[in-house]
């Protein structure tokens, strides 16, 4: 295993501890992030969604397998079970991430997800009716960025 893949290892085994702060650890400073929901351009932000995710996550569960480098970029496949706070609705999300990498850290990751399978898990007959529509994503986009932005506002380590 080489050390781009040790570090993916070193994030998700951190994920699966909730241990937010090794996994904002693994981030460069000036890293990107971005998924069907977030859009991130800083470490600190990255950070911040990773502690928030963390803490709300109260049955949180985490597998990851399949982390390979492919040329100077590295990818893996996790999945995500929880209880969906909004709902109370259960999800398994299936999600395939790609990650590149600047002085040993991660400098972007980007984790693809299909949202309408996901929407239809978190809001049941909405998400079937709405999954696949700009409405409900911007809605839960805006939704989630509302709620990281409050959480950095309480959190003055993620600030500035």
């Amino acid at each position: 295993m080489n050390t781009s893949e040790q570090l993916i290892e070193r994030f998700y085994r951190s994920f699966q501890s909730k241990n937010h702060a090794d996994m904002a650890a693994c981030y460069h400073l000036e890293a990107s992030f971005s998924d069907p929901v977030f859009h991130l351009n800083n470490g600190k932000e990255i950070a911040a969604m990773w502690h928030m995710l963390c803490i709300s996550g109260k049955d949180l569960t985490i597998e990851f397998n399949n982390i390979k480098t492919v040329g100077q970029s590295c990818s893996a496949h996790w999945e995500a079970r929880y209880t969906f706070s909004r709902t109370g609705k259960k999800v398994h999300n299936i999600i395939d991430a790609a990650f590149e990498f600047r002085e040993g850290k991660i400098i972007r990751h980007h984790d693809e997800f299909s949202f309408p399978r996901w929407a239809r898990q978190a809001f049941g007959i909405t998400g079937w009716l709405l999954g696949g529509t700009p409405f409900l994503r911007n809605k839960v986009r805006n939704t989630a960025m509302t709620a990281l932005f409050r959480f950095i506002e309480q959190h003055p380590e993620y600030q500035g």
